[in-house]
């Protein structure tokens, strides 16, 4: 059901790999004058270089941004956004009072994943000058859902826009998926293969995937994530130092590349 006092936006994200690439759908909903429902599809293309979550919020920035003419369809109150996404609507309300005060870190003091979107989406909702309610909603269940779903598959396989972050991926030697936690930060000296690298600039630090080369190492091929301000190239592997901080895992000092490759 729509908010009759609303403007109804109902929005999703979509995610391709090989080669990675992202799409959004946007449907503006609203009831006219008559208690009518109408509504009006907004196409966008997509973008390179995407995740499943940046498109998530992107789909939600872009809404809002261009929701302005469909304001006039009638006397709302407010704007809801509706969305399939846990991670929009868990932690939109933690960006606003959480994360910008403490400078995009979360608690335990990591960087905090795609900050620009989220300093973005914090914007354009404050520009508003109209209360934005975001609202789950279980994905496929009605038409509307179905029609941004098929929007951002589209705007997925469309155009490219360019990356709204730049990450390098490369393939993993190791079988293993990344999983958080897997890598215990315990101050030791480890050789480790850079998967990917995405430059965080709100917090000025790198964001890397990796995974554990070192054979006598309890953690030998768990993949993991950490964070450090060393330039590190995806697909190199360095010989390094971990911080001793379980909650924000960091590497304290690179000794040297391992392997290095000459041209």
């Amino acid at each position: 059901m729509i908010d009759e006092n609303a403007l109804n936006i109902y929005t999703d994200g979509s995610c391709y790999y090989s080669p990675r690439r992202g799409g959004i759908g946007i449907l503006y909903v609203w009831a006219n004058a008559e208690g009518n429902e109408e509504s009006e599809p907004f196409e966008s293309i997509g973008y390179r270089g995407a995740t499943n979550n940046k498109m998530e919020l992107q789909a939600c920035v872009i809404a809002l941004r261009e929701c302005r003419p469909y304001m006039q369809k009638g006397p709302f109150q407010r704007v809801v956004i509706h969305l399939d996404s846990r991670y929009v609507i868990d932690n939109y309300n933690t960006a606003k009072y959480n994360w910008q005060k403490q400078k995009w870190l979360n608690i335990n003091g990591k960087p905090v994943a795609n900050a620009d979107i989220w300093k973005d989406l914090l914007r354009v909702v404050q520009k508003l000058k109209i209360p934005v309610i975001f609202r789950w909603v279980k994905g496929h269940r009605n038409k509307h859902n179905k029609i941004v779903d098929k929007m951002a598959k589209r705007s997925a396989k469309s155009f490219l826009n360019d990356p709204l972050s730049i990450v390098t991926v490369r393939r993993r030697i190791t079988d293993k998926k990344t999983e958080l936690g897997s890598v215990r930060m315990e101050k030791q000296r480890i050789t480790i293969r850079i998967i990917s690298s995405e430059y965080m600039k709100n917090q000025r630090t790198n964001a890397y995937r990796y995974e554990v080369m070192s054979r006598k190492s309890p953690y030998y091929s768990n993949a993991d994530l950490l964070y450090s301000k060393e330039i590190l190239k995806s697909g190199h592997t360095y010989y390094v130092k971990f911080s001793g901080d379980k909650t924000s895992p960091t590497i304290t000092k690179v000794y040297r590349e391992v392997n290095k490759k000459v041209k």
